[in-house]
């Protein structure tokens, strides 16, 4: 089957019955406040909610000519046109719901949401594809972006600091797709993990032992784990005099010290120009005299300079990689080294992880949508070809009750660290106490945002 049409088919698939009777009314009418209020609805000097009822004002005039409309029906489309006229639509309402983490459109008349690491379906929808080409334009064109069957992918920030990936036809055969990952407005501290159950006390308490005796620490999880939301608390046990550059794809990251620098990656502009990756900044920070370095994430060939500048007296650095375990994510640094693109021995490589992390925290997704640290795990040493590692703080399940919810909690090994002189050597105390295997600690009720 040719590609047009497949497009077709999958177009044709969509269940009737769910185009908005008054679209018509609806497009006429915001073409109608498009001409009267033109620039004014981009005025950004002009206070948000004034700016909404001077277009709903003029929303309600247009209506008012028209025949055969509720008041009821007329109040919702004169919400939906303004939505449409100054935001995103449909998706205005949903990206105004703090209680959701991520928003996925899977063509116009299929919008999923998450909350509380759940997936439900939505009764919202576009008017038709159309509809929601239109807002994917606007999305773009916010971010001075562009996309179009020769650009048909784009990876972007809204205005809010949310993340959002948007794929169109050629390469989506289901229409154009919208991921919007929402940026948490609330960061979360350590202790406000410990009431979610996500940590507990005693692990928060190495924790910032940890990142008080600077301690090169990788975070790790799968997609939607927390890793973002643990990073930020914990940077928030950096002293308030440390000088600390962040380095993000999108920043998310929200530290409240008082010397923090934050350098955000540029993607290519509409001319394929102008990109500044990951890689760059990291090497840049080195020039800038950090205390500490903290990368949002690792994704490729920047994993070697962030090793470099661990081994370079860069030390109590912070950053996330996806991973399905500790062990997998000294395998994915490895990997991401590779990639740039020196031919250096594996055994190499695994002494430079070796030698820059001192510390992995591990997150997961569990199945009742709970996000829960599940292991903390030292990095110790090379033996023969192998990085040694050793779980400090481990999660056990111990019950899924009737309502579902995963009762278990972290629980001390037992181990002491191998890296004791670390925190010696700057007067960092660990009491024997703090490494007694004990009870399971959590309420068994944790979950951790995904931002």
């Amino acid at each position: 089957m040719e590609l047009h049409e497949r497009l077709t088919t999958a177009r044709q698939a969509s269940p009737p019955g769910r185009d908005d009777p008054f679209a018509e009314i609806k497009n006429r009418v915001h073409m109608a406040v498009i001409g009267d209020l033109g620039t004014q609805l981009f005025n950004v000097s002009m206070d948000p909610l004034a700016l909404r009822d001077r277009v709903l004002i003029d929303i309600r005039r247009h209506l008012s000519d028209e025949q055969g409309i509720s008041r009821d029906d007329r109040e919702r489309l004169a919400s939906a046109i303004a939505d449409d006229a100054l935001g995103h639509g449909p998706l205005e309402r949903l990206l105004a719901d703090d209680s959701i983490s991520e928003i996925m459109v899977n063509g116009p008349y299929d919008i999923w949401i998450e909350r509380h690491g759940r997936l439900f379906d939505t009764n919202v929808r576009f008017d038709d594809e159309s509809h929601m080409r239109r807002i994917i334009n606007k999305i773009v064109a916010e971010v001075g972006r562009r996309v179009d069957e020769s650009s048909p992918m784009v990876d972007a920030r809204l205005p809010d600091g949310s993340r959002v990936h948007i794929i169109i036809p050629p390469l989506s055969l289901s229409g154009p797709l919208i991921t919007i990952r929402k940026f948490s407005k609330k960061r979360l501290t350590l202790d406000e993990l410990i009431k979610l159950g996500s940590l507990n006390s005693e692990s928060v308490d190495f924790l910032q032992r940890c990142v008080h005796a600077e301690l090169n620490i990788l975070i790790s999880g799968g997609t939607g784990s927390g890793k973002t939301t643990l990073l930020n608390a914990l940077s928030a046990a950096i002293p308030d005099e440390d000088r600390i550059i962040t380095i993000e794809d999108a920043a998310e990251l929200q530290l409240n010290q008082r010397h923090v620098l934050r350098l955000e990656s540029r993607p290519k502009n509409i001319e394929g120009e102008g990109e500044v990756p990951i890689r760059e900044l990291v090497r840049n920070s080195l020039r800038m005299r950090p205390d500490r370095i903290v990368v949002g994430e690792v994704r490729g060939a920047e994993a070697l300079d962030m090793l470099q500048a661990m081994n370079t007296g860069h030390d109590g650095s912070l950053s996330t990689v996806h991973a399905n375990s500790p062990r997998d994510a000294l395998a994915r640094v490895e990997t991401m080294v590779l990639m740039a693109g020196y031919d250096l021995p594996v055994r190499a490589i695994r002494q430079q992880v070796c030698s820059a992390l001192d510390l992995i925290v591990h997150l997961e997704r569990l199945e009742d949508g709970s996000r829960r640290v599940t292991a903390i795990t030292e990095v110790q040493r090379m033996e023969a070809e192998v990085v040694t590692l050793q779980d400090l703080f481990k999660f056990r399940f111990e019950d899924v009750p009737n309502d579902g919810k995963i009762v278990g909690g972290l629980r001390c090994t037992g181990l002491r660290p191998a890296s004791m002189q670390k925190f010696e050597k700057r007067g960092i105390s660990l009491p024997l106490t703090m490494f007694q295997g004990g009870p399971l600690h959590g309420n068994g009720a944790g979950e951790l945002p995904t931002s």
